[in-house]
């Protein structure tokens, strides 16, 4: 995934108004919902349209995002959220830094905070072709977890890329492969001699 510098550009949609249901962000409006679908925002569960928390900040905090009845914040909104999932800020951090570079970011395949993300211009028309996952700076992850991730991601055909969020919340993008070391049948000591 070739990162280019952050774009400076607005968030596509209109205002959006929405609904909170038991930490779900819900938009009624089928109009709205078309244009944020079009734009890679939320998902249809059942009947309802469904604003992913990351989604619903990113558009608090471009002031895109109006909760029906409440005075919400992103700071509030952030809180309300957290409850819910503890990650939420990694996650929210990557999606909006995907999200100012151009690109369509979706939910993942369950690699811990990661997401599908489509190349520019290829969303609802190719599949995605990255799967980038979050890692703050400092958290714990062993190597045969991360290996073991990049080795499905690749499985499934799609370049895994490890985004670090680093402690002042600015990330950083890693294309990570598998490699493989092969043990030299011939020589048993570690220094050859």
């Amino acid at each position: 995934m070739s990162v280019p510098p952050a774009a400076e550009k607005q968030v596509e949609v209109q205002a959006v108004e929405s609904r909170i249901s038991g930490g779900r962000i819900l938009v009624d409006d089928t109009r709205v919902q078309d244009e944020l679908r079009s734009w890679g925002y939320g998902d249809k569960e059942g009947s309802e349209y469904v604003l992913k928390p990351y989604e619903a900040l990113y558009l608090m905090q471009a002031k895109r995002l109006t909760v029906k009845g409440k005075e919400m914040r992103f700071d509030s909104l952030f809180e309300l959220l957290l409850k819910h999932d503890r990650n939420i800020m990694t996650r929210f951090l990557v999606y909006r830094d995907l999200k100012s570079r151009g690109y369509v970011a979706k939910e993942g395949f369950g690699f811990g905070d990661d997401f599908r993300v489509y190349e520019r211009g290829e969303y609802e028309k190719k599949p995605a072709r990255y799967v980038v996952f979050g890692v703050s700076e400092g958290a714990k992850m062993t190597a045969k977890s991360f290996a073991r991730a990049v080795e499905q991601i690749e499985k499934m055909g799609k370049d895994a890329v490890v985004a670090v969020i680093e402690r002042r919340g600015e990330v950083i993008y890693y294309k990570a492969s598998r490699m493989r070391f092969a043990q030299n049948k011939h020589d048993t000591s570690i220094l050859g001699k």
